[in-house]
């Protein structure tokens, strides 16, 4: 996977870039992961002035898309930004293997082939409850495998 990042701290960049291509090998294929774009931009205030901690979208095919731009907020605690991007990662995930369909057209979306009004509570969409669902998941095995799991930072 192709990674490049904008914005943010030297610091924030790296472990940005760190934790996307952790999370990109654990939930895809050698083959897809090895075929994707990600453009992650580290942006101030994202939670102040639109009340996200991130965002994912592709930017090419809607069916079976290889090229993203994630968002991510940098004024969150560090372990929050990266976590926000390994929930992120679980999108791309499901966008790139097309388990993930946003019908705009028909306000609603398509998820591992059942459809869903784009009217349901963020916390009941069940491509939300498996992102934050894997998110936690994802920090603490990537912060193990860089031995970073007793630093204060990656701590509750």
């Amino acid at each position: 996977m192709q990674v490049t990042l904008r914005g943010g701290t030297t610091e924030q960049k790296q472990y940005a870039k760190s934790i996307a291509l952790f999370a990109g090998e654990k939930l895809m294929s050698k083959r897809l992961f090895n075929k994707l774009e990600l453009r992650i931009q580290l942006t101030p205030n994202l939670i102040k002035k639109e009340g996200i901690f991130g965002d994912c979208i592709w930017e090419d095919e809607e069916n079976w898309p290889k090229e993203f731009t994630m968002r991510v907020d940098t004024t969150s605690k560090l372990r929050t930004m990266l976590e926000t991007v390994a929930h992120e990662m679980v999108h791309v995930k499901q966008y790139a293997r097309n388990e993930l369909r946003e019908l705009t057209s028909q306000k609603r979306h398509r998820f591992m082939g059942e459809y869903y009004e784009q009217d349901m509570d963020y916390y009941d969409e069940p491509w939300e409850i498996e992102a934050h669902g894997r998110e936690v998941g994802l920090f603490v095995r990537w912060a193990e495998r860089n031995n970073l799991a007793k630093e204060s930072w990656t701590q509750v």
